[in-house]
């Protein structure tokens, strides 16, 4: 953005043509928020225009844009009209494209990436064995490097479609934007929205032909891709963020959608695999067919990867989390589930992870295993890393499911409407398969996800479509200045700033900052450089890093935070005891402090303070480097909502601390490989006999920083469910629990890790 048109008056006013940096603020929120006619009517508003106010420099919204067209601006959109020869389309057919290339030149070198990116392929070793995370760390990484020329860089180019319904008032216009991104970002910040490491570089027609009512074709990217593919064999110069030349090429690595746009791209049939040689009588015999070899069917057009150099669709057409794993838990395992159980009215996301405690005790043994396996595989391929020992876990998953799958078409829970089903011939099933295949082919599944382009389909693609004023001669003229407007908008904010406080544009960012806070990038060169200026950028909320000032396990892995005000202050034991109904708390209480303090510790005589809740943060065992949000832990006394308190569930490791938490303990019945179906921990209640015969549950009170995880138990419901059961009930109409491994992906690591 440095060299344009109007660069000399930059010199003496980095807003030009806006005066200061409050009209372009103004501007900016007037092209984002209104469509032309409501900007036109705001700045006829008399208060506008009033002596007391200051009037902004342009006063009509054509004025405005005008302004906004003077900026300096990335790759420019373009439109094209595409003919159709021998078909007569029900609209003109109008491409919205960017330059791919140029795209892929702001891309790689946007400065705000400069301390999240990867150039070379490199290879980590963890207890002897290689580590797949990163595209880099990748096989295919590695293999192409070895046939570029010495010194060349790979831009590995990374591309998501899906398609979406942009406008309703010009005609329902449904189109297939195409993104794209390079894996040289750190997938942990390219898989978020708002960091904009992605571009929208497309909006593809979807062609409807009045011969053919429902006929509709994708329009192939020939034109958006077509430098690209050229770069990946000839190779071009681009700068770095900090400003070196890279001689680099773009090969294709993965293109991200769903599995019918998949067997599309590929050319095939939807009765066939996209990425191998099954076909659907093979979908569920549980064997790894070979990858399918790239080809064009006669009387076929060519595909837009033809002639990519190093690409190739039974490589690029990555695994899918979203479509494939989680839509065939929803689509079939959930249904197998609910045939066998009846269950409905659950969220989707407290299915998924409740699913194999629930149908314990219930279904049979084998059926319980069956979807267990499945299950554990969904969560082991959400892993950011991987090694040959936990492909080899994932490949034993799969194994497990074929060998047990059995039992579920004798239950008959396999089913269609006119009646059972008595074959896996599911396409979505197959291609668990290839999870396994493309691991060290291209690294961690997750960092394809195709929820990235879901998202950005929401707030990247529709915003500049409804803000037209809805003419339809020049609709599309309208959506290309918007859609300049809004690229231009986006980088504008972060350049001025830096501009007008005469910083440096190169981000260099202090490591032990960046180690503890997962954040917007731009936000962490903005709160490094200058904290007082964050509140102008819109982005998520930054962690708030509780290892500077909490209280520190002892291992300083954990860390826990209180208020400063208590939520009461200067009571007796007594009284807790009757507000609790914990009788035994002030003999227990003694006994702590004497323990921590020895006999005749003044603390005995104080009055207390009580928090009913507490935050609990650990790192990431995911992502070491980053910090989790923290968790909020809540005790609150019986109550009429709550008759008998609303409490969490905690891990413990013992330790010792004058800040206390007053708990009821578990034991551990049986231990995962105990039972091969379940493969949890069993853990009952603690009880104790009182003076008066009566079995009372066993508390204790323990350090805070004894506190390790929040974590989340399940009653052992067995055949019969009491229906008096709640959210609020269930720890105390319930005495034996599972402790749940599918409460979410970084506790499933965690207790695999270190548990079990």
């Amino acid at each position: 953005m440095k060299a344009h048109e109007y660069k000399a008056h930059c010199i003496h006013n980095v807003y030009y043509p806006f005066v200061d940096r409050e009209e372009w603020e103004l501007a900016k929120f007037l092209s984002e928020n209104l469509n032309q006619g409501q900007i036109t009517q705001f700045l006829k508003l008399l208060w506008v225009k009033s002596a007391t106010q200051k009037a902004p420099a342009y006063t009509s919204t054509q004025q405005m844009f005008t302004f906004m067209d003077a900026l300096p601006r990335g790759p420019k959109w373009c439109c094209m009209t595409i003919k159709t020869e021998g078909y007569i389309t029900t609209h003109p057919v109008q491409l919205i494209w960017h330059n791919a290339l140029e795209v892929m030149w702001h891309i790689f070198g946007n400065l705000v990436f400069a301390n999240d990116m990867e150039f070379d392929p490199y290879e980590i070793h963890v207890n002897g064995e290689r580590e797949y995370g990163e595209w880099m760390s990748s096989q295919q990484a590695h293999d192409i490097q070895d046939q570029l020329p010495p010194g060349a860089t790979i831009i590995p180019i990374i591309l998501a479609s899906d398609k979406t319904l942009v406008t309703c008032q010009t005609g329902a216009l449904e189109m297939h934007p195409m993104f794209l991104t390079t894996a040289n970002i750190r997938s942990d910040i390219r898989m978020k929205v708002t960091t904009h490491a992605w571009s929208c570089m497309a909006y593809m027609p979807i062609l409807h032909f009045i011969c053919h009512q429902g006929f509709s074709l994708l329009l192939q990217a020939y034109i958006v891709c077509e430098n690209l593919k050229t770069t990946a064999t000839t190779g071009t110069s681009m700068v770095d963020p900090s400003g070196h030349a890279c001689y680099t090429f773009t090969p294709l690595v993965t293109y991200t959608t769903d599995l019918p746009e998949q067997q599309m791209i590929a050319c095939i049939s939807k009765n066939a695999s996209p990425i191998t040689l099954a076909t659907q009588s093979q979908f569920g015999n549980g064997v790894l067919y070979p990858p399918s070899k790239a080809c064009c069917p006669s009387g076929v057009q060519p595909p837009f990867w033809r002639n990519w150099h190093f690409s190739d669709p039974a490589f690029f057409l990555a695994p899918n989390i979203l479509h494939t794993l989680h839509k065939i838990f929803f689509d079939h395992i959930f249904k197998w589930c609910k045939g066998v159980l009846g269950m409905t009215g659950w969220e989707h996301w407290d299915i998924q992870h409740m699913i194999v405690t629930t149908i314990t005790g219930i279904a049979d043994a084998d059926f319980i295993q069956a979807i267990h396996a499945l299950v554990g595989f969904i969560y082991q391929a959400q892993s950011p890393t991987f090694t040959p020992s936990s492909i080899n876990a994932m490949t034993s998953s799969i194994a497990e499911f074929h060998c047990f799958k059995g039992v579920i078409i004798n239950a008959e829970a396999c089913r269609r409407t006119s009646g059972p089903i008595e074959h896996f011939k599911i396409p979505k099933l197959k291609l668990f398969a290839s999870f396994i295949c493309t691991l060290s082919n291209l690294g961690a599944p997750i960092q394809f996800t195709s929820k990235t382009s879901k998202c950005m389909l929401i707030t990247h693609c529709k915003s500049p479509f409804v803000h037209t004023n809805h003419h339809h001669t020049s609709f599309t003229q309208q959506i290309i200045h918007l859609l300049d407007w809004e690229d231009t908008a986006c980088q504008f904010d972060l350049y001025t700033l830096l501009w007008s406080k005469t910083l440096s544009l190169k981000n260099l960012i202090d490591n032990e900052f960046k180690e503890v806070i997962d954040i917007d990038p731009t936000f962490s060169w903005i709160m490094c450089i200058m904290p007082e200026d964050v509140s102008h950028f819109h982005g998520p909320c930054p962690i708030h890093n509780h290892f500077l000032k909490g209280l520190l396990s002892k291992d300083s892995t954990v860390t826990s935070h209180v208020t400063v005000s208590s939520d009461l202050a200067d009571k007796s034991s007594n009284f807790l005891a009757q507000l609790y109904h914990l009788p035994n708390f002030p003999n227990q209480l003694c006994s702590f402090i004497e323990h921590v303090n020895g006999p005749g510790s003044h603390f005995q005589t104080h009055l207390l303070k009580v928090w009913n809740k507490f935050h609990l943060q650990l790192h990431s065992d995911l992502h070491p480097h980053l910090v989790m949000p923290s968790q909020q832990v809540q005790p609150y006394p019986l109550s009429e909502a709550f008759p008998f308190g609303n409490c969490d569930i905690v891990l413990l490791w013992s330790q010792n601390d004058d800040q206390v938490v007053v708990g009821q303990l578990f034991e551990v019945i049986s231990c995962p490989q105990d039972d091969p179906a379940v493969m949890m921990y069993h853990i009952r209640c603690q009880f104790e006999t009182s003076p008066n015969g009566m079995q009372t549950r066993l508390g204790t009170i323990i350090s805070l920083t004894d506190v390790t995880h929040a974590i989340e138990l399940i009653p052992e419901y067995s055949e019969r469910v009491n229906n008096n059961v709640t959210s609020t009930t269930s720890l105390k109409l319930y005495n034996t629990f599972y402790l749940n491994s599918f409460s979410d992906k970084e506790w499933y690591h965690s207790l695999h890790t270190y548990f079990c």
